[in-house]
């Protein structure tokens, strides 16, 4: 449990940061990425007002009360422009003002452009700008390979940076979360040790009681008070031995179990033991098992297992009431359910059901003999076998508790 906690304390740190990350970096490259468009976009207008030339004074910006742009733009822009007329012939092409381009690749460039009926956009890494002209239209493709680089260069820094800085902090996390969990760590052997220890320990006075309440009776005769200490021992027995077989479950996840068993066998089994006993109940039991379905780990544990989730079933279900246990194989999934109707159960009661001495009604618990261990036992079997079990009700009236396994 405590190998979990910190797993799950270094991948919510890890994701955090990612998405943290991934925010800024994402933000800074939208509004760069936007800067370029509008710095290519103002050259543009600028150059369509002057019929595809820059102006001999850049205008003036009376916003900004500044150049509309920097005088050294007119002599760093590459540009180049093509002259359609209405009927989408090209009549004229200007590329005095880049060599990286020549006629024909302009044509290329500017029928490309004519055929996405769009006016702005990029076309390879130029900005074009489309507009009517002497009756026709025409197209200026502005270069922005430096632009465009830089900006490349910032994305691939920035993912370097990022991914570097995520191997650190991952780096740092695995280190300070053993030291961060290290007192819960200690704290929960130190109690799952008490646990066992006074387990152990209870036991041999509890076994004392027992046999002097038998010489007892054995003296006296039965009577009302000795039967009353017979039957409370037996309960705090039992409830001792829950107590250490969870402490033992918990301290098995760390173990690999490789013993294979046929676990339909298993099941049918404990389902034909559970059939004698709810048809005494009043209650129906039903089964659907595939066959020859096996799995590694603890067939002890496993019996046990499915044992508490029939005697859950039996115990709870309501009068006349409906359980049905299925087993079945899905891809590389073993799934077996436990369901069976009961009286009421809402959803707040369904996550709590297997925590520690929980019980849905205390009152009738007391009656069953439940100690509200049981659920808690079954999910320490499960989690020691690698899989997961899970608990529902559709219509607050029936419980379906499913296990799954890997094979």
């Amino acid at each position: 449990m405590i190998k979990k906690l910190r797993i799950k304390l270094i991948v919510s740190s890890m994701v955090s940061l990612l998405l943290v990350l991934c925010v800024i970096e994402g933000v800074v490259g939208v509004l760069n990425y936007k800067k370029i468009v509008r710095d290519a976009d103002r050259v543009l207008e600028v150059l369509e007002e002057n019929s595809g030339t820059f102006p001999k004074k850049i205008p003036f910006d009376q916003n900004k009360n500044r150049p509309f742009m920097s005088p050294e733009v007119p002599y760093e822009s590459r540009y180049f422009s093509v002259l359609f007329n209405d009927a989408g012939e090209v009549v004229f092409i200007n590329t005095e003002k880049t060599v990286s381009i020549d006629t024909m690749e302009a044509i290329e460039y500017a029928e490309n452009v004519w055929e996405k009926q769009r006016n702005r956009g990029f076309y390879k890494n130029y900005r074009y700008l489309r507009y009517p002209y002497k009756g026709g239209e025409q197209i200026i493709f502005l270069n922005c390979d430096r632009q465009l680089d830089t900006f490349k260069s910032f994305l691939l820094t920035a993912f370097g940076v990022s991914v570097l800085g995520l191997l650190s902090v991952l780096i740092l996390m695995i280190y300070f979360s053993s030291k961060i969990v290290k007192p819960f760590s200690d704290n929960y052997e130190k109690q799952k040790r008490f646990i066992t220890d006074a387990g152990h320990e209870l036991k041999t006075p509890l076994t004392i009681i027992n046999a002097d309440t038998e010489i007892l009776e054995m003296d006296y005769g039965e009577n009302e008070w000795l039967k009353d200490i017979q039957s409370q021992t037996k309960r705090l027995a039992d409830l001792t031995n829950a107590l250490i077989l969870l402490s033992k479950m918990e301290e098995r996840q760390e173990k690999e179990m490789k013993i294979e068993f046929p676990l339909s066998d298993v099941v049918e089994e404990e389902c034909h033991v559970f059939q004698a006993l709810a048809k005494v109940c009043g209650k129906t039991l039903s089964s659907s098992i595939a066959a020859k379905i096996s799995m590694k780990g603890d067939e002890k544990a496993i019996r046990s297992l499915v044992t508490i989730l029939l005697d859950n079933a039996v115990k709870y279900a309501n009068e006349k009431g409906r359980i049905t246990v299925t087993l079945e194989k899905q891809k590389n999934r073993i799934y077996l359910s436990v369901f069976n109707t009961t009286e009421y159960i809402s959803k707040e009661q369904i996550s709590h059901l297997f925590e520690r001495f929980y019980r849905t009604d205390s009152s009738r618990n007391s009656q069953t003999g439940g100690y509200g261990l049981g659920l808690s036992i079954a999910a320490a079997t499960v989690s020691a076998h690698k899989g997961k079990i899970t608990a529902d009700t559709k219509d607050e009236h029936s419980l379906q508790i499913t296990v799954m396994f890997p094979l």
